[in-house]
């Protein structure tokens, strides 16, 4: 794996798996709530930590305290929350503003991206279909969407729904994921992950965070069912359940007036720079919800598939998705606990004995989301932010559990999240100074003209008036400037949803070919002269 894909997995799959990792490291095992004498079925639910009802009241009863220490502790926007315990909503409130500099306060309709959310709640969609017959967990994603393919023709016909929602497909990390901050729509991406190279060991052994692996299953699914996800997922989970603000579709995210904004941290303050349209990996990252919303759905969970009292989703595929299903990778050490996933849901137990399901989803355009839910308590928190990810959410819940389970927050989860989730700069040269000595670069036309590239498709590099060349690339026609370094080697800053703040990449010119170096994760990223 490469520094670039590396830190990709620092920034993205750990702060989806962060809840799940720290949670599970606190607490302190004493008291006995476990019954006695029945050994004739498996394991049982409860923990040898008592928690007795006021302690979860009193824990709800603190979270507006949360919400608002939160708030001032990381000067994010907006924030929005709501618990829901045995089957009601015990709290839904907003916090803060939808959009800096306006009046547009935050409240529990409010609609949020919920980013990697969008997995979990996927996951719940697939789970009714399942119970329907349409489809199994294991069905093969090709069964289908014959369409898809991947670089091995064996995995090709085997890879499942399940295994794509696990991530142990053997696509790389984050496969696709550049492809749609160049402008490549959904079908675009699916077709081109027939060029990622895989390793066939990694298959069903190795787990790692593909959105558009997870985007290929659920096409699959709704395509099974006869229809687009977006529809899939409003006629079978949405519209049944009364998520009246929850859409797969940009577009009516877009189209609310009660709307958070995204932002992201400019220096020391938040600002509203842009908007990410999530559209092309929408089963894996584009729905849009409220608090009020997602409780509704967290009580669905928790009550097994059952809402007012009639079966929505089948409990089987339902429970499923929701236990553990593959861990995803040794521990550090002897002590440590593993934690492992469901079908697009993190699952890991406490130091209490407890299992928890929880997944945070993150945008770096500004957005960060989280939620845990305590199945054995039927305790579930939401958290949903208009922020890039900073840990805040994630620390907000986190201290909401320890609440529930221990009567105390533990440790300093803030300052914990802040660190976990702070995402380096990627790229050979980035942080680093021109070197005095550099060699001039050579005349601007030998650089210029079409470089091809089966994967990426076609850039153009121009130059510029000041010395500088310019490079187009992509159905967006996303420009970068490149800057001379060395010789042959020029940098530029790289855009979007993908690259962490501080990225420098290279582009190193070799006769007819130019290497990008933020392209070229897993070797794909040499373009040729036309």
């Amino acid at each position: 794996m490469t520094k670039w894909a590396t830190s990709r997995r620092l920034q993205f799959a750990a702060t989806a798996l962060a809840a799940v990792l720290m949670i599970s490291a606190c607490g302190d095992d004493s008291g006995s709530s476990s019954p006695e004498g029945d050994f004739s079925g498996p394991p049982p639910a409860n923990s040898a930590v008592a928690v007795s009802e006021q302690q979860i009241d009193d824990a709800i009863d603190r979270v507006p305290e949360l919400a608002e220490s939160i708030m001032s502790k990381t000067k994010i926007p907006g924030l929005a929350v709501a618990v829901v315990h045995g089957g009601e909503v015990a709290f839904a409130e907003g916090f803060g503003v939808r959009e800096v500099g306006k009046d547009s306060k935050v409240d529990a309709d409010t609609v949020f991206q919920i980013a990697s959310l969008s997995k979990s709640v996927g996951a719940t969609v697939i789970a009714e279909q399942v119970g329907k017959g349409v489809v199994e967990w294991e069905t093969p994603v090709r069964q289908n969407l014959p369409s898809f393919a991947m670089s091995d023709p064996w995995i090709s016909d085997h890879v499942t729904i399940a295994d794509m929602y696990t991530h142990r497909s053997g696509l790389p990390l984050h496969a696709g994921d550049i492809l749609e901050d160049l402008g490549y729509g959904q079908q675009e991406i699916l077709s081109k992950l027939a060029q990622e190279p895989i390793e066939a060991a990694d298959f069903r052994v190795h787990d790692a965070y593909t959105n558009f692996g997870i985007t290929a299953a659920a096409e699959s699914v709704s395509t099974a069912a006869g229809t687009d996800w977006a529809t899939l997922s409003q006629n079978s989970l949405y519209g049944p359940l009364g998520m009246t603000n929850t859409s797969s579709r940009f577009a009516d995210y877009m189209a609310h007036t009660d709307r958070a904004i995204p932002h992201i941290l400019v220096g020391d303050k938040y600002e509203p720079k842009f908007q990410r349209d999530p559209d092309a990996q929408s089963p894996a990252g584009g729905v849009s919800s409220t608090v009020n919303d997602l409780a509704k759905w967290m009580n669905l969970v928790l009550a097994g598939g059952v809402h007012n009292g009639q079966p929505l989703v089948e409990k089987e595929p339902l429970v499923a998705a929701f236990t553990s299903e593959f861990a995803h990778g040794p521990g550090q050490d002897t002590s440590f606990r593993s934690g492992t996933s469901g079908y697009g849901v993190n699952v890991s137990t406490t130091s209490s004995g407890r299992v928890i399901n929880s997944h945070s989803g993150a945008f770096n355009m500004g957005a960060a989301t989280n939620y845990v839910m305590i199945p054995s308590l039927n305790v579930g928190i939401v958290a949903l932010s208009n922020a890039g990810p900073i840990g805040a959410v994630e620390a907000l819940t986190a201290e909401f559990v320890d609440l529930v389970q221990y009567g105390k927050i533990t440790q300093d989860w803030v300052k914990g999240y802040a660190q976990l989730t702070a995402a380096p700069a990627e790229g050979e040269l980035a942080g680093k100074q021109r070197p005095a000595d550099a060699a001039p670069p050579g005349p601007l036309p030998r650089y210029a003209g079409t470089y091809a590239n089966p994967y990426w498709g076609e850039a153009t590099v121009a130059p510029m008036p000041d010395g500088n060349l310019q490079l187009t690339i992509g159905p967006d026609r996303v420009q970068y400037t490149l800057t001379p370094w060395s010789g042959d080697t020029w940098t530029f800053i790289p855009t979007g949803e993908m690259p962490n703040p501080g990225t420098v990449s290279q582009a190193t010119f070799n006769g007819n070919t130019v290497v990008l170096e933020y392209f070229d994760d897993n070797g794909l990223g040499t373009f040729t002269k036309s």
